[in-house]
């Protein structure tokens, strides 16, 4: 017998022909970017503690002050609470009410410089204190010095001469001279680059909340007794009853507004404010 024939067993390899290498397209890969590192923020600086004053003025006090505010220069009195220094200044005003005035402090209710001042201010002393002319009436600005023609003035129906004061387009100004058929207009205020001097005495240091509500009742109320409102708080209402002499009382509808904002503005537990009015057999 003879051996069978066995078939040549080729490799795969062989057997296929290499088929070429597909080129592959590189895509060019986008390296990702290293995240940028957050920069810190810088740690929040601890808020100064508010420093409290004992037997002297602390912010948010109510007070009622008696002062006088002059220029240090050439000791010009602009502002007083006396009557008496009001008529030596020559500021006194027919149907002004003069007396001390009530402060809320840090609120506004002076100049800025004097507010800012008032802390650590003893009671029942008078003090003197300076301010700035940047914290005051603020520095002088040259441009604000212009000359105006005449005719222009003239055909505003204003006559000008030196010294007065006028208000042109909605700005007041002092008329600083006159001439050649031009004026010099100063819109500076008055007292602007000048250093103030104010004397100062805090006379009534309010706590009592019934003290406070009457105050800012009298501040809208000028000139009428505080003790003739009838003050009664009911939960969170406050009714204001309205004395008879003011029914008729000018403004009178603003003044209510006003004094009813403050109320809810300074007293958190108060949520409504009413005013009544009661006429009573004479």
């Amino acid at each position: 017998m003879f051996d069978e024939e066995k078939p040549d067993v080729l490799d795969e390899e062989e057997e296929q022909e290499e088929e070429p290498e597909e080129e592959v397209e590189e895509v060019p890969v986008e390296e990702e970017e290293a995240p940028e590192e957050e920069a810190e923020e810088p740690e929040e600086e601890p808020a100064e503690e508010e420093v409290h004053y004992e037997n002297a003025v602390n912010k948010g006090d109510f007070l009622k002050v008696e002062m006088t505010g002059a220029s240090e220069e050439t000791g010009e009195v602009f502002e007083t609470t006396s009557e008496e220094g009001a008529q030596e200044a020559g500021l006194w005003e027919e149907g002004r009410t003069y007396g001390p005035r009530l402060v809320i402090v840090g609120d506004g209710f002076v100049l800025r410089g004097l507010d800012e001042r008032l802390p650590g201010t003893p009671f029942d002393e008078e003090v003197e204190i300076e301010i700035p002319p940047e914290e005051a009436f603020g520095e002088r600005n040259a441009a604000d010095v212009q000359m105006i023609p005449f005719r222009v003035l003239r055909s505003k129906g204003v006559n000008p001469y030196v010294g007065a004061e006028l208000e042109i387009d909605g700005r007041p100004a002092i008329v600083r001279s006159v001439g050649a058929g031009r004026v010099q207009v100063d819109y500076n205020h008055p007292l602007a680059g000048r250093k103030i001097v104010y004397k100062l005495k805090v006379v009534e240091h309010m706590t009592d909340d019934k003290d406070k509500i009457k105050a800012l009742i009298g501040r809208r109320f000028l000139g009428i007794e505080t003790d003739e409102f009838d003050i009664k708080k009911t939960k969170k209402k406050l009714r204001i009853g309205i004395p008879d002499q003011i029914f008729f009382g000018e403004n009178i509808q603003i003044a209510k507004r006003g004094v009813a904002l403050d109320l809810l503005r300074y007293f958190e537990d108060i949520d409504e404010v009413e005013y009544y009015e009661s006429i009573k057999r004479s």
